[in-house]
């Protein structure tokens, strides 16, 4: 009996320590997770941006005696310089367009034209915009007094949205900082990446998946992120020299166009048909058509010699990466969102075709 009573005291022992260490291990994740979780999205886009520029760090850092800390504080002072100068042109735009539309609805100056007779022709809609268009055009008051509170919602949610952005710059420049103290000690973290690699994914796959990742990052972040970023400035700065009304809006709807793979066309080509229609057809106004235009098609250019690279991302990863990103972060989700998704998306992949016998070589007899 006691023989037999010793060994089974041990093992439930052993059993007792295994799930008590578990336990406390388990509870020590949540509470570190619990901690983090506050400055997730900030450390997040810190390694994203880390990891993108880091060639550009390597490439920079020639030139200043291969001191990591000084090139990347230069860096990060270009870089802020690079944005923070545009965003405050576009902000100050929006500030001045929202004034200008307050303006005008407290004068009361604004005339809508009636609408044609062929309007209340058009299929399924015609009765209903007819109506609407003839009510604006003859009793705006009214009519805003009925749309008051869908206004009232509108308005909440375009504080929320300007909210949202505010911290998404905050946040940006922040993460941008902390990119620098990456770049500064990028040798020990490509170090520690690529340990904490190795010791989730074995000696052998941790190196290539570290550098799947990255080259993801990279991809992504320049090709997708960086264009639409690039498309925005050369457009917004555009719109604000040429006082486009609302042009702070229209830029931040090119951004959102370009993240979203879509032609930010739709924007630029509605905005020349009005400068024409409003100006005329000036020698300015050509100029500023031309340069748009061609400013909303510099994508087609870009995306060839940033996107790609050795890394197949389809566009519908990136578009859901973007949506879902933007309704649970918010707008700095929106940049976050393609990148992370990406990178899920080619470790998937990775793990499928790991699990995949290699095909047999030509002539060769497959395994029995």
């Amino acid at each position: 009996m006691l023989s037999t009573s010793l060994p089974e005291k041990t093992m439930s022992r052993a059993t007792l320590d295994a799930l008590l260490r578990a336990g406390l291990i388990a509870l020590l994740a949540v509470v570190c997770f619990r901690i983090f979780y506050p400055f997730a999205n900030l450390l997040v886009w810190s390694l994203i941006l880390a990891i993108t520029l880091y060639p550009l760090h390597l490439r920079m850092r020639k030139h200043f005696g291969n001191k990591d800390g000084l090139t990347a504080t230069l860096l990060v002072i270009i870089a802020l310089i690079v944005i923070i100068v545009p965003a405050y042109l576009l902000g100050v735009a929006l500030f001045d367009s929202v004034d200008q539309a307050m303006e005008v609805a407290k004068a009361g100056n604004l005339r809508i034209p009636p609408p044609k007779d062929s309007v209340a022709g058009w299929p399924l809609v015609g009765a209903k915009v007819y109506a609407f268009w003839m009510q604006a055009s003859t009793d705006l008051t009214g009519l805003l007094q009925r749309l008051t509170p869908w206004l009232k919602d509108a308005a909440a949610v375009m504080l929320g949205v300007a909210a949202s952005i505010g911290s998404g710059l905050l946040i940006f420049i922040f993460a941008l900082i902390i990119s620098g103290i990456f770049m500064a000690w990028g040798v020990e973290s490509r170090e520690a990446a690529l340990k904490i690699a190795a010791r989730f994914f074995g000696p052998e796959s941790g190196p290539r998946i570290t550098e799947l990742c990255a080259a993801t990052i990279r991809a992504v972040a320049q090709g997708v992120v960086g264009i639409a970023f690039i498309q925005m400035l050369l457009v917004g700065v555009a719109f604000v020299l040429k006082g486009i009304p609302g042009a702070g809006l229209l830029a931040l709807a090119v951004l959102l166009l370009g993240i979203m793979q879509l032609p930010a066309t739709l924007i630029t080509i509605p905005v020349i048909i009005w400068v024409f229609a409003s100006s005329g057809f000036s020698g300015a106004n050509i100029v500023f058509a031309v340069y748009v235009f061609i400013a909303g098609l510099a994508d087609n250019v870009l995306k060839p010699l940033l996107l790609g690279r050795g890394v197949d991302v389809p566009m519908p990863v990136v578009l859901i990466g973007a949506l879902g990103g933007m309704v649970t972060g918010g707008v700095i989700g929106l940049f976050i969102g393609p990148v992370v998704l990406a990178v899920g998306y080619q470790l998937f992949w990775h793990w499928v075709e790991q699990g995949q016998a290699p095909a047999p070589t030509p002539g060769e007899t497959p395994p029995a």
